[in-house]
C-alpha cells in the first residue's frame, strides 16, 4: 500500500524488477561506445539512469522521499530519449516512458519544476506554442506560397509545420520545402497557418498532461471540420503526438500520420517523385528518437514488424543519384541522441551542447560532407553546438536533399 505519490501499480513494480544490473547505462556492445545513456554519462552517478529514476520512483511511491527540488533536478535532467528501454531485458519500452513523465506529472502538481520550464509553459499557454512567439506570426513561414488554408477550403493532406518549423526562421526553408515538394507530386495539400497549435507533445514530456490533452482535442477538432484523414509533418515530436501520444489517450481516432521522410518514400515508390539531378555527396543520416526508438514500441503493439520505421528516410536518400550514405556506428535503435529531449535545451543548454557535439564527432568520424537529419529539434540542437565549438560539419535538413535530386 502506497504511503507516498499517487503512481500507477504496474509502474511502482520496476522497482522491485530492477536488479541494477546497469545495463540501461553501459549496453552497447562497442569498444568506442559503452554508454547508452546521456545524463550517466555526464553525471557518473547511478541515480542518474533508467535504474535510479526506477529506485526514485519506488521511494517515492513507498514515502521514502518527498518531491524535493533534489528529486526534481534528477528527473528533469533525462533527455527522454528512450536508450535505456533498448538496454533493459526487464520493462517494456511504452512503460519506461510512462514511469518518467508520471514522475514528472507529480513534480508539476507539486510546484517542483525548473523555473526554465515553467517559462515555457507559461508561453505556450500564452501564444499556443513551445517558444513563446506571437501565435499571429504562426503562419509566416509559408507566405507566399500557394498553399490552400484547410480552415478555408479542402484539401485532402493537412501539413503541420510544429512549432520550431513554424518559428525558426534558420528552419523555414525545409518546410517551404517540404510543401512544395507535396505540391510537385500532385498532393492535394493545405495547412493552417496561424490557426495551426502546438501537438501538445514536448509539453507532456515535460510533465504537464492536461496540455496534451488541450492540443491533442484543438488539432483533432481542426482536422474533423476540415474533414481530413491524412496529417504530413516534417516534425518529428509532432509526429510522435499525433501518432503515438494522441493514440495512447485515445484522442486519435482515423486519422493516418505520416512523418515527411515516409510520405516521400511512397511518393518516390509511386512514381510521383523522380530524383534524377545527381547530388555527388557523401552523407551521414541521424536517427531523431521520436522518429525512432521512442515509436517501436507503439508499432509492436500495432503488430508492425520492428525496424521499419528507420528505413524510409534511408531509402529516399539511396534513390538520390550519387549521393552515398556513410552509416555513423550508432544507428537506428541505438542512436545517440541529440541533447534537445525532455525539456534539457531549455532548462540546460549546455548539457544539450555537450550532448550534441560528441553525435557530431561520430558523424565526422564517417568521412561524410554532411550529417543529414529529419527533426527541428536535432537541427537546432546540432546547430547550436557547432556554432559554440566552432565546428565545420554540414549539417542538412533531410528535404533539402531531396530538393535538390528533383
Amino acid at each position: 500500500m502506497s504511503n507516498g505519490i499517487k503512481l500507477h501499480e504496474r509502474l511502482y513494480r520496476f522497482g522491485t524488477m530492477c536488479v541494477r544490473c546497469e545495463g540501461c547505462t553501459y549496453g552497447y556492445k562497442n569498444a568506442d561506445f559503452e554508454l547508452v545513456c546521456p545524463i550517466h554519462k555526464k553525471y557518473k552517478f547511478f541515480t542518474y539512469s533508467l535504474g535510479g529514476l526506477v529506485q526514485l520512483g519506488r521511494a517515492l511511491y513507498e514515502g521514502r522521499l518527498g518531491l524535493t527540488e533534489s528529486v526534481s533536478s534528477v528527473v528533469y535532467s533525462c533527455m527522454s530519449c528512450g536508450a535505456c528501454g533498448e538496454m533493459c531485458a526487464e520493462v517494456d519500452y511504452p512503460d519506461i516512458m510512462q514511469l518518467q513523465h508520471e514522475l514528472r506529472a507529480r513534480l508539476v502538481e507539486a510546484g517542483q519544476v525548473p523555473y526554465e520550464l515553467t517559462a515555457v509553459i507559461e508561453g505556450l499557454k500564452k501564444e499556443d506554442n513551445m517558444l513563446g512567439e506571437a501565435k499571429a506570426d504562426r503562419g509566416k513561414w509559408a507566405e507566399g506560397l500557394d498553399v490552400k488554408d484547410v480552415t478555408k477550403e479542402k484539401a485532402q493532406v493537412y501539413f503541420h509545420a510544429g512549432c520550431r518549423y513554424s518559428f525558426d526562421k534558420d528552419l523555414w526553408p525545409s518546410v517551404r520545402g517540404a510543401v512544395g515538394l507535396l505540391k510537385k507530386a500532385g498532393v492535394d495539400v493545405g495547412i493552417a497557418g496561424a490557426n495551426e497549435t502546438c501537438c501538445g507533445g514536448r509539453a507532456y514530456e515535460m510533465g504537464y498532461q492536461a496540455e496534451l490533452t488541450k492540443y491533442a482535442e484543438n488539432n483533432m477538432e481542426l482536422l474533423k471540420t476540415a474533414e481530413i484523414k491524412t496529417v504530413v509533418t516534417a516534425c518529428s515530436d509532432c509526429y510522435y503526438a499525433f501518432k503515438v501520444l494522441y493514440d495512447m489517450t485515445g484522442k486519435k481516432g482515423d486519422v493516418e500520420v505520416f512523418h515527411i521522410s515516409e510520405y516521400l518514400d511512397r511518393l518516390i515508390k509511386e512514381g510521383r517523385l523522380m530524383p534524377s539531378r545527381n547530388v555527388d555527396m557523401t552523407v551521414t543520416y541521424h536517427d531523431p528518437c521520436h522518429l525512432g526508438r521512442k515509436v517501436e514500441p507503439w508499432l509492436r503493439q500495432k503488430g508492425i514488424e520492428e525496424g521499419q520505421v528507420y528505413e524510409p528516410a534511408r531509402s529516399v536518400l539511396k534513390s538520390i543519384p550519387g549521393l552515398k550514405l556513410a552509416e555513423m556506428k550508432r544507428n537506428r535503435a541505438n542512436s545517440w541522441c541529440c541533447g534537445a529531449g525532455g525539456g534539457v535545451i531549455d532548462s540546460n543548454p549546455e548539457f544539450t551542447i555537450e550532448t550534441a557535439i560528441e553525435r557530431i564527432e561520430e558523424a565526422k568520424a564517417t568521412g561524410a560532407d554532411a550529417m543529414v537529419t529529419a527533426c527541428s529539434w536535432c537541427r537546432r540542437a546540432f546547430s547550436d553546438a557547432l556554432e559554440a565549438s566552432k565546428g565545420t560539419l554540414k549539417v542538412i535538413d533531410y528535404v533539402e536533399l531531396v530538393e535538390k535530386a528533383l
